[in-house]
């Protein structure tokens, strides 16, 4: 995925690099690929999750998931949204003098990006060279004192005092996998809201929503771009005018977004299928084959009586 031009000035490899490929790191890149922003998830090193034997607590999967079909699910969404997957350890993230940040790999080339997203479950060493005072904690264990990453640094929405660093774990809030994927979607949505600001949105309408809505839920009211454009000015302090050329612009590519959002029933039927048929990728061939069997056994007597 190419760069996007309206974000900083291009100086910079990546827009967003997120640390940890688990369900925190790959929940945060689906929010971020998707509203364009180009996107590297690295993903090696210790991972909490493929210590587990079976996952039997994920909303979605009634009995339980299997920890490789799970991960797979994860980068597979992940890459469909447009995230660049690479397995590498990244060893530390640095400040950049002039803006953002460099990213040093265990392999391959450093990577510039404007933001970082850390995600990793366990510790955060490779970002003490940034903030480490503020960073560090100590804890007790065996009678002995270890100095380990603060997990109470970021903000509930994963915001740091350092701009444009996230965490979304490691986090006291990140122990359970459906928890830990919540918290990569918030800190996600933090990263999308200030690139908003970035780009001039104005702080009333800077919150951002991933969602596709039925056409037919759009009345003649909302069907009407000069409705939107109230909406919009409605929510402007006094002293912004909305038909200023930077406002209008922001106002007109916001409108867009919100159309683009609307499907008809053709193209969710064309989704709905669509997103069985990802699924089946992920299912054993022989299960799906026996499946097929006891569907065709079940259904010969319909198809005799015909």
């Amino acid at each position: 995925m190419a760069r996007n031009s309206n974000d900083a000035n291009g100086a910079t490899d990546r827009e967003v690099v997120i640390v940890g490929g688990g369900p925190a790191g790959c929940s945060a890149g689906v929010f971020t690929a998707r509203y364009d922003l180009d996107t590297v998830v690295f993903d090696r090193g210790r991972s909490s999750l493929r210590r587990c034997a079976h996952l039997e607590n994920y909303l979605g999967f009634p009995a339980g998931m299997d920890i490789e079909t799970l991960y797979d699910l994860f980068h597979d969404h992940a890459r469909e949204a447009g995230c660049d997957l690479r397995s590498d350890l990244v060893e530390s993230v640095e400040r950049r003098d002039d803006d953002g940040f460099l990213v040093e790999l265990q392999s391959g080339d450093p990577v510039t990006t404007d933001r970082v997203v850390a995600a990793t479950r366990y510790g955060g060493e490779y970002l003490l060279s940034l903030d480490e005072a503020a960073m560090v904690t100590t804890r007790e264990h065996d009678g002995e004192v270890h100095e380990t990453f603060d997990d109470t640094y970021p903000a509930a929405d994963g915001t740091t005092p350092i701009d444009g660093l996230y965490v979304a774990s490691p986090s006291g809030a990140s122990r359970q996998a459906i928890v830990a994927a919540g918290r990569g979607a918030r800190t996600a949505l933090s990263v999308v809201e200030d690139v908003r600001r970035g780009r001039g949105v104005p702080e009333p309408v800077v919150d951002h929503y991933d969602w596709v809505r039925r056409r037919a839920e759009l009345d003649e009211e909302w069907d009407d771009r000069d409705r939107w454009r109230e909406w919009f000015a409605q929510r402007l302090p006094d002293e912004l005018d909305p038909e200023s050329p930077a406002l209008a612009s922001v106002r007109e590519s916001e409108i867009d977004r919100v159309f683009e959002s609307y499907v008809d029933e053709d193209e969710i039927e064309r989704r709905r299928e669509r997103g069985q048929q990802r699924l089946l990728d992920h299912v054993d061939d022989d299960l799906i084959v026996e499946r097929a069997r006891v569907i065709e056994d079940r259904t010969a007597p319909e198809r005799a009586d015909d």
